[in-house]
């Protein structure tokens, strides 16, 4: 009787140990993102601003509690100086440190990173750099551009050239820095011409583009009626001006998205009516940025010159981090860690998330990691950027051949 009575309550300790393990709290988690860019070498026009938009969103997100149960996340941010390897050694430290995500804002540096992680199953995000083909998550299944590609943006500037003035014989001239980057432009533009009849001619300038006369005398003898000017950094700076004094009006001036704040205070007054792409909304008129100012900024968290706040760069930082922290929250649902592909399972859960009106709707799937390719063109007014068309995709099934075929390609060569 009495063995019976203590195996009796053996089995109910063990029970209520049980039940007890089941109804236990999860453990908080402390998300981890690794932000490894450059500082220090080619990029160091966008990445300060950037970096420090994405800081401080990561802040605000923390500071409400958006993650809920506890969890938070934390930025891990280290100087890869556009260097591979050394991009490499930041890697793996960073996912020996459990970073889920990777932002390296470098397209050498994705590049070399690639394979490695996808093998590894870790998120990288690729936005405004890195293989437009990658929007393919059928063949990139760990990569997300996040934004509209620079084919996506070229599609988005002549749309806009198309609406505003037409397009049927128009010559259109493409001014680029000599480097795939400046290039990249070209496949689109030659279907582009084909289908709109217009007429376009390429000008390359050398690295990094301090020097840019030779470029803009041809164009002056073309005699274009638009001109892309497709650089970045101080380069874009040097394009518009150069541009002006070779008879070019600031009005057929269209840029990729590598043109800011700072880019319209070196140009000077002749900048106005100058256009670019955009793939977030600047300034501080956003809820985002207002809560960010209050709760991050005045109360002393900053990462950084608060007078970058709501710039370009800043702001597209912010973006970034707005995406990934929603993917990361629905990676998460039901109280499970967050591993690569529990976090590439929550990017394919969005659905039309817009960051409070920062940016245009995304939606991703496991067939589009690009989010579907919206943006919007702005001018410069002589002190910000003011939208002259609305969030919207333009030629996406163009854009969705041109990505798939090269994904294709990409896959039949690895």
């Amino acid at each position: 009787m009495g063995g019976k009575h203590m195996t009796f309550l053996r089995k109910l300790a063990l029970t209520t140990a049980l039940v007890a393990g089941l109804s236990a709290p999860v453990a908080a988690e402390d998300v981890k993102f690794g932000l490894l860019q450059d500082f220090t070498a080619v990029y160091t026009f966008v990445t300060g601003q950037y970096n420090q938009g994405q800081q401080d969103y990561l802040a605000l997100v923390n500071a409400e509690g958006t993650l809920g149960d506890g969890n938070t996340v934390t930025a891990i941010v280290r100087d890869t100086g556009n260097q591979p390897q050394r991009g490499i050694e930041a890697y793996n430290r960073a996912k020996e440190e459990g970073a889920v995500l990777f932002d390296f804002l470098s397209t050498p540096v994705s590049a070399a990173i690639l394979d490695q992680a996808q093998a590894d199953k870790n998120v990288v995000i690729t936005p405004a750099h890195g293989r437009g083909d990658a929007s393919d998550g059928t063949v990139f299944p760990y990569v997300f551009p996040m934004f509209a590609t620079y084919w996506a943006q070229a599609a988005a500037l002549i749309e806009h050239m198309k609406e505003t003035g037409g397009l049927e014989g128009k010559k259109i001239a493409i001014v680029h820095i000599d480097s795939p980057f400046g290039r990249e432009p070209g496949p689109i533009l030659q279907a582009l011409s084909e289908q709109e009849k217009f007429e376009f001619q390429a000008f390359p300038y050398a690295s990094p583009g301090n020097e840019q006369s030779a470029a803009w005398s041809e164009v002056r003898r073309y005699r274009p009626d638009y001109v892309l000017i497709w650089g970045a950094g101080g380069g874009q700076a040097v394009s518009v001006r150069t541009a002006i004094q070779n008879g070019i009006r600031p009005e057929q001036i269209h840029s990729v998205i590598w043109l800011a704040e700072t880019d319209a205070a070196n140009v000077g007054p002749q900048m106005k009516g100058v256009k670019r792409f955009e793939a977030t909304a600047s300034g501080t008129d956003h809820p985002i940025i207002q809560r960010i100012q209050e709760k991050v900024i005045d109360a002393g968290k900053g990462s950084g010159d608060q007078a970058n706040v709501g710039t370009s760069y800043y702001n597209l930082g912010v973006a970034t981090m707005a995406v990934a922290v929603e993917a990361a929250r629905l990676g998460m649902e039901g109280g499970q860690p967050l591993t690569g592909d529990a976090l590439k399972a929550g990017f394919e859960k969005i659905a039309g998330f817009d960051a409070e009106g920062l940016m245009p709707p995304v939606t991703y799937t496991a067939e589009d990691h690009q989010g579907g390719g919206a943006g919007r063109v702005s001018e410069w007014d002589g002190e910000k950027w003011v939208p002259v068309s609305e969030w919207h995709a333009a030629y996406p099934e163009l854009i969705r051949q041109v990505i798939e075929e090269s994904a294709a390609k990409y896959a039949a060569e690895h």
